[in-house]
């Protein structure tokens, strides 16, 4: 019987097989190209004044790029120390999320679970939610999971030594490695044109109040475009929906009933 096909008396599609070597190549891609980007990181928060068992200490308890950036960041800017932590805190909340779904999808046994969550980020969510099975997703979650947080501990201390060896980072230029590296990270993520005006808004948000507040302040106030832009679709959604006519309405209202009923039965 061949992939998809389905036995007789059995009503479940069957989900096609994928080789683990095919899983471990896709995960070794994502956890070498990102992993490597700690250099970065160790470069960036080196030349913001953290010493290198400091910087270590970032990558090897934090672990989720995003916030490591963000904190270094405002605090090389000048920000206070809790408004910073405070700002990437509020980006690696989306990993409690990824998490509620990875539990279901992986479903490790209990003793695993604590050690597995340090490893929930964006890309082993990424490379475990695109396999066709729970085999498969494990496989990827620990690979992927595995490679990025070996390869990105041991770029960040390259990065913080060399950073600590050249000197003044800003005078060769790579206090703008971190940002850079970010946007690079970020950009493909942003597939719909409400993700991309919520990135837009933030931008917008985050450098016009620059001048204005205190470092690592604006990233707090830049995610109020998240809501700004949600409340705007639900807007433009409720006028499209007052401007069917009637029986166009209630045509949508019935199929949803039904649609809801079949779901029942």
């Amino acid at each position: 019987m061949g992939p998809g096909r389905i036995e007789h008396g059995d009503q479940t599609p069957r989900t096609p097989e994928k080789p683990d070597s095919a899983v471990v190549r896709d995960a070794l891609g994502v956890g070498i190209a990102v992993g490597l980007s700690g250099f970065a990181f160790g470069v960036t928060s080196a030349g913001s004044g953290l010493t290198v068992l400091q910087t270590c200490a970032l990558s090897l308890l934090v672990f989720t790029g995003a916030s490591q950036f963000a904190l270094v960041g405002a605090l090389a800017g000048g920000g206070n120390p809790f408004t910073a932590a405070a700002g990437a805190f509020f980006l690696g909340v989306r990993n409690a999320f990824y998490g509620l779904r990875l539990s279901q999808l992986l479903a490790l046994p209990r003793a695993v679970r604590p050690f597995a969550a340090h490893w929930v980020i964006d890309e082993t969510t990424a490379v475990s939610l695109a396999q066709p099975t729970r085999r498969a997703a494990r496989i990827g979650f620990t690979v992927t999971g595995l490679s990025l947080y070996v390869l990105w501990n041991v770029t960040t201390l390259l990065g913080a030594l060399g950073a600590e060896a050249i000197g003044d980072t800003d005078a060769w230029g790579l206090d703008a490695a971190g940002p850079a590296v970010f946007l690079a990270l970020l950009a493909p993520m942003l597939r719909t044109a409400t993700e991309r005006a919520v990135a837009a808004i933030a931008v917008v948000l985050g450098l016009g109040l620059l001048p204005v507040l205190p470092a690592g302040v604006p990233v707090l106030v830049a995610a109020l475009a998240v809501p700004a832009v949600l409340y705007v679709e639900g807007r433009k959604a409720a006028a499209k929906e007052e401007a069917r006519p009637d029986g166009a309405r209630n045509d949508t209202q019935y199929n949803a009933r039904n649609d809801a009923q079949k779901e029942d039965r």
